[in-house]
């Protein structure tokens, strides 16, 4: 009982954790664009601020939503448009810095299938985890593309069976990151057919850096420094990518150091826009999470309206440090 006790304590004392013990919860299982963060703590950057950091692998941006929304955790990365739909549900959560300033989604499928675009998706099956951003996204891109939210049937698939069911053909769509773009190219040359969420005029913010709300209030001082080390350690991952790429391999399991480095350099486009080059790296800017939170509100449809300035904040973030133009 004793045991017990200590054990339920623990689960609801998340947000009143120490700046010496962090958790950030990954959307998915760990990759190139996780990096950063494996680098960051194997030089010991976080330590050196009195941060302790626990990478925990997640299952899918809704998932780690509501787990950072709810308190389980303080720290979290999730696709911003999913991050939105949370708070509707009443999430308390707020994004601390963008990672993909441009959605890295996509849809790949073969054109053997008679498939030749978006438009032809009608009646077919998308392979795709329950949880995965581009699932609750659906509608909107479904409406973008002139097609029924319905008119498809979603297959449930884990990140790492998507390949191996499109060529299969037990799916025939799945949905994915640009990272992994040079993989498929490997895998089905000039059969891949490939639609980016941007073909349908779709250009919603993806993966950000999300921190419960009630715990920044009551710990700025370690959320500050967390975004502080963070930011510099992408930044040095644009600058040089080897030692980041070391310390991911070293961290993380099941990894190929190939795909990831061609990973990792689709990564550097998806993290560039004209807030990023010019205002800081991971900037947001309010005028396009307004835009994005109008799409989804329309589109998909947010529980509790809220003002969508709040649900950012560039406030931890160095204005000197600056995505490369190039």
């Amino acid at each position: 009982m004793k045991l017990l006790i200590t054990a339920l304590c623990a689960a609801f004392t998340t947000l009143s954790a120490s700046a010496a013990d962090l958790s950030l919860m990954l959307n998915w299982t760990p990759t190139a664009d996780h990096a950063p963060l494996y680098f960051a703590k194997a030089q010991g950057w976080y330590k050196k601020e009195g941060i302790d950091l626990n990478i925990e692998t997640g299952k899918g941006s809704a998932a780690t939503a509501q787990r950072v929304g709810a308190g389980g955790t303080p720290l979290g990365i999730v696709d911003l448009p999913t991050a939105m739909q949370a708070r509707g549900k009443g999430a308390d959560l707020t994004a601390l810095m963008v990672i993909y300033a441009n959605s890295p989604q996509g849809f790949y499928w073969l054109k053997s299938s008679g498939i030749t675009g978006p438009k032809d998706f009608g009646g077919r099956k998308i392979g795709n985890p329950p949880g995965d951003a581009a699932r609750l996204m659906w509608p909107a891109f479904a409406k973008k593309a002139g097609l029924e939210p319905t008119a498809v049937k979603f297959v449930n698939l884990s990140p790492q069976a998507k390949v191996a069911a499109l060529k299969a053909k037990s799916v025939d769509i799945i949905s994915d990151f640009y990272n992994e773009h040079d993989q498929k190219i490997k895998e089905f040359g000039n059969d891949l057919g490939f639609a980016p969420w941007s073909s349908v005029g779709l250009n919603v913010y993806g993966n950000s850096i999300v921190v419960n709300h009630a715990f920044l209030e009551k710990n700025k001082d370690a959320v500050a420094k967390f975004t502080a080390v963070t930011q510099r350690a992408y930044a040095a991952c644009v600058q040089a990518f080897d030692p980041c790429l070391q310390a991911l391999m070293a961290g993380a399991s099941g990894l190929n150091a190939d795909n990831q480095r061609d990973q990792w350099e689709r990564i550097k486009t998806l993290m560039r826009d004209e807030t990023t080059t010019k205002v800081a790296l991971g900037a947001i800017d309010g005028a396009r999470v307004k835009s994005d939170y109008d799409l989804v509100s329309s589109l998909i449809g947010i529980d509790k309206a809220f003002d969508p300035a709040l649900m950012f904040t560039n406030e931890f973030l160095d204005k000197k440090t600056r995505m490369a133009a190039q």
